[in-house]
């Protein structure tokens, strides 16, 4: 995978976070789902970027929180 384009997933994995938690503090109840789905997103693309860079600890922790996300957002929407 070029470079390049492995730091464009990361920027935007980071950005998800940032806009996820940042939606998930607005204490909004209506909006909770869509900040875990931003949170979750984000889990996933470093899930990805931790499997490539061999980061076993790493992967397992964005594992971790998304199945967390999932069941939030699985919570939220019922």
């Amino acid at each position: 995978m070029n470079k390049n384009k492995i730091s464009f997933w990361r920027w935007l994995g980071f950005a998800l976070a940032v806009f996820g938690a940042f939606i998930l503090g607005n204490a909004n109840t209506a909006s909770q789902s869509f900040g875990w789905t931003l949170c979750t997103a984000s889990c996933m693309i470093w899930v990805f970027m931790g499997i490539k860079d061999k980061d076993i600890p790493r992967t397992l922790m964005e594992i971790m929180y998304f199945v967390i996300g999932i069941r939030a957002i699985i919570n939220w929407l019922n």
